[in-house]
């Protein structure tokens, strides 16, 4: 065999690693056997982990639905390839069918207050303490995200604005929908609550994200900063 493919994948040009070029390049740039390499991790002293991919790829006709369809044994009789490694292989492709047949789950789009009430009532309903969640949403009013960032007592939910904002560029959102719920039954907003609104109204905008509205939930209706003109 030829000296170049007993080389290891640490030894080859940076550009050409496939963990490397995942992180420069993207996903979409690796080769099906470049992909195969990373979930392996290595090779033996006769091949890197690439050469053995491609190899098992070209015994398999370049064929990813015949490849999936083979047992650890039958994968463990490529040289090189033991049950952990037949394992990851098996699994990752097993979850790339499941993902095939799993239908995309239809995101809501929460474009008013009526619309985020109805989607969030359930989880405030009949609360004895205050929570407070963020929607992140993406063109169009997409739900892209939503997380619980405080839980207080009956009067007062702590909230980390660096988190806000961090999660917002973690999935990628456009636009930020602040809730969280008056145990008390109160409606209206306090002066804590119409300071943190402003505070993060502020803080977005330092990253080009629009705080859509402030919907404060109640067991018998809700407030909207938006509505109600405060936003």
């Amino acid at each position: 065999m030829d000296n170049l493919l007993r080389v290891t994948i640490k030894s080859w040009a940076q550009a050409d690693r496939p963990r490397e070029k995942l992180l420069e390049q993207g996903r979409r740039a690796l080769t099906d056997a470049e992909l195969l390499a990373i979930l392996i991790g290595s090779g033996s002293r006769e091949e890197s982990a690439l050469e053995l991919c491609k190899r098992i790829l070209y015994d398999r006709g370049n064929d990813l639905h015949d490849l999936s369809r083979l047992s650890v044994s039958e994968l463990c009789r490529y040289k090189g390839i033991g049950d952990a490694k037949a394992i990851s292989i098996i699994a990752a492709l097993e979850l790339g069918r499941r993902r095939k047949d799993q239908k995309e789950e239809q995101r809501p789009i929460l474009n008013s207050s009526k619309r985020v009430h109805e989607y969030m009532e359930h989880l405030y309903q009949d609360l004895l303490h205050e929570e407070f969640w963020v929607l992140y949403l993406a063109s169009g009013c997409k739900l892209v995200g939503k997380q619980l960032i405080g839980k207080g007592g009956n009067d007062f939910t702590p909230v980390d604005v660096k988190q806000v904002l961090r999660l917002a560029l973690e999935c990628g959102a456009t636009s930020i929908v602040l809730t969280h719920n008056h145990p008390s039954g109160s409606i209206k907003p306090s002066t804590m609550d119409v300071q943190l609104t402003n505070k993060l109204t502020e803080a977005a905008k330092l990253f080009d994200f629009t705080i859509n509205d402030h919907v404060i939930f109640t067991n018998a209706g809700y407030y909207s900063f938006r509505d109600s003109g405060m936003l």
